[in-house]
C-alpha cells in the first residue's frame, strides 16, 4: 500500500476514492477553514476516518517535522493569484503572496526528506486561464515549480458526467510525479501524444478520441524554471489536457469517448420531508431567477448597459445528469436544482442526501452534526469521489506493474 498526505481535505473526498481501491493509506489528513469558527468539514473528516493523523490547522503553521513520510500527496486547494516576486533582501530567492497556498504545498514537497512519488491535485478548470490578463501565468508558475522540484506533470480537465456519473461537474486534475521515477522512465520512449491519448495515467482511465480527432487546438511551449520570469511575462493557451517533460509541454484539446451519464432522477430519494418543498413564493422567484431576461444596469463609471442571460431548465431534467452543483445549493438561487419529486410531483430543492450522491457520497456522510445549510456548502466545495477512485485504481496499476517487474530482477539476479 502507498502511503498518503491529504491536503485541504474538506469533508474527505479524495481519501474515500482512494480507499475504495483498497491500496491506500492516508496518513495524515489536514483541513482548516480560516474563516469559520466552526470546523465543520474537519468535524465530519474526524468523524468519518478513525486511522490517521487528523490536523485542524492552517497549513502555513504546520511544521515539516509534523508531517510523516508517504509516497503521494493529494488535495483540491483554492484558486489564487499565483503571482510572485524578489524576496525583499533582493537575493535571487522569490517569494508568493501571502496566504496563497499553492506555495504551502511546495514549500512542504521541498521541505520533505524523501518527496512523494505522485503528487495528485484539483481545482476549478479557469485555473488554466487565469488571469484574464495574462492567459496561462498562473498554471505556467504551478509547472514551473513543480518542475524545479524535479516532477513531471499530466493535467485533464474532466466532466464527470462525460464518463458515466450524474453531475455535469467539470474541474481540472492535475498529476505530478518525480522525473526519475519507473513511470517517469516507462514514458520516456513515448511521444507526447502517446501519453496524452493512450498511455498516460488519464488516457487508461478516461479514454478520448483518437489523435487524429483532435488536432484542431495544440500549443507547445517551453517552462522556464525562473518562476519570477514566468511570473512577469509567460502567456500561454492550455486546452483541456496536457503534459510537461523535461521543461517542455504539450496542450492539446481533447475529445472524450463518452460514457452514459447517469441521470438526476437515479439518485432522487423517496418519502421527502416538506421542508423541501417549494412554497408559491418560492416557485414564483425561481421562475423569474432562471428565466431569460434583459435588465437595463448602470456601472460604476455612469455607463449605461444591458445584462442578459437566457433561460435554464425549470425544473430539471431529470433524464440528463444534474448541473454543476455550487455551494449555494438549497437557497433560492439562479444555480440552485429544482426537480419535481418523483412521487408526489411537486417541485421542490434536492436533498443534503441526494448532494452527496451527486457527489458520490455514501448516503448522510455530513450528517454529523453541521447545520444543513454547511452540509450543502460542503458538497458543492467537495469533488466527484468516483473520479479519484478511478485516478486512484491507474496509481495502483502502475505500481504492481512495477513491483512486477521488480520482482522478476530479483529473480533473475538470485539465479
Amino acid at each position: 500500500m502507498l502511503k498518503v498526505i491529504e491536503l485541504f481535505a474538506g469533508v474527505g473526498g479524495f481519501r474515500l476514492g482512494l480507499e475504495k481501491t483498497k491500496f491506500f493509506n492516508i496518513v495524515l489528513g489536514n483541513q482548516w477553514e480560516p474563516s469559520k469558527k466552526a470546523q465543520d468539514a474537519f468535524n465530519c473528516y474526524a468523524n468519518n476516518f478513525d486511522t490517521g493523523v487528523h490536523l485542524n490547522q492552517d497549513i502555513a503553521t504546520i511544521e515539516i517535522e509534523n508531517i510523516p513520510e508517504a509516497e503521494v500527496l493529494v488535495g483540491g486547494f483554492p484558486c489564487q493569484d499565483y503571482s510572485v516576486a524578489r524576496t525583499l533582501s533582493g537575493e535571487q530567492g522569490i517569494q508568493g503572496k501571502k496566504g496563497v497556498l499553492f506555495w504551502e504545498i511546495m514549500r512542504l514537497v521541498n521541505q520533505l526528506n524523501t518527496k512523494p512519488k505522485y503528487i495528485l491535485l484539483e481545482n476549478v478548470d479557469r485555473l488554466l486561464k487565469s488571469p484574464s490578463k495574462q492567459r496561462g501565468r498562473d498554471f505556467g508558475i504551478m509547472l514551473s515549480s513543480l518542475s524545479n522540484a524535479g516532477y513531471d506533470v499530466e493535467w485533464r480537465v474532466i466532466n464527470a458526467a462525460d464518463y458515466g456519473l450524474s453531475q455535469r461537474r467539470r474541474r481540472v486534475f492535475i498529476f505530478a510525479y518525480k522525473s526519475n521515477s519507473e513511470y517517469a522512465n516507462s514514458l520516456i520512449a513515448k511521444t507526447n501524444n502517446e501519453v496524452l491519448f493512450e498511455d498516460g495515467l488519464f488516457a487508461k482511465k478516461f479514454p478520448v478520441e483518437p489523435w487524429l480527432n483532435n488536432m484542431t487546438k495544440i500549443t507547445e511551449g517551453n517552462i522556464t524554471s525562473d518562476i519570477l520570469w514566468t511570473s512577469d511575462n509567460f502567456k500561454a493557451q492550455f486546452y483541456n489536457a496536457g503534459i510537461m517533460r523535461n521543461g517542455m509541454f504539450l496542450s492539446q484539446e481533447v475529445t472524450p469517448v463518452i460514457e452514459s451519464p447517469t441521470p438526476l432522477k437515479n439518485i432522487l430519494v423517496s418519502n421527502v420531508e416538506e421542508k423541501y418543498y417549494l412554497s408559491d413564493e418560492a416557485i414564483t422567484k425561481f421562475e423569474y431567477l432562471k428565466g431569460p431576461k434583459k435588465i437595463e444596469r448602470t456601472s460604476a463609471t455612469g455607463h449605461q448597459y444591458i445584462f442578459s442571460e437566457g433561460g435554464m431548465s425549470f425544473p430539471e431534467d431529470l433524464d440528463k445528469p444534474g448541473r454543476t452543483m455550487l455551494t449555494s445549493e438549497g437557497t433560492t438561487n439562479r444555480s440552485t436544482h429544482v426537480v419535481a419529486d418523483l412521487e408526489t410531483n411537486r417541485l421542490r430543492y434536492l436533498t443534503p442526501v441526494e448532494c452527496e450522491r451527486l457527489n458520490g457520497f455514501p448516503d448522510n456522510w455530513t450528517n454529523t452534526g453541521m447545520s444543513e445549510r454547511m452540509r450543502y456548502f460542503c458538497m458543492g466545495n467537495a469533488l466527484v469521489v468516483d473520479l479519484v477512485e478511478r485516478m486512484g485504481e491507474r496509481i495502483k496499476e502502475i505500481e504492481l506493474e512495477f513491483n512486477k517487474e521488480l520482482n522478476k530482477k530479483q529473480e533473475n539476479v538470485s539465479i
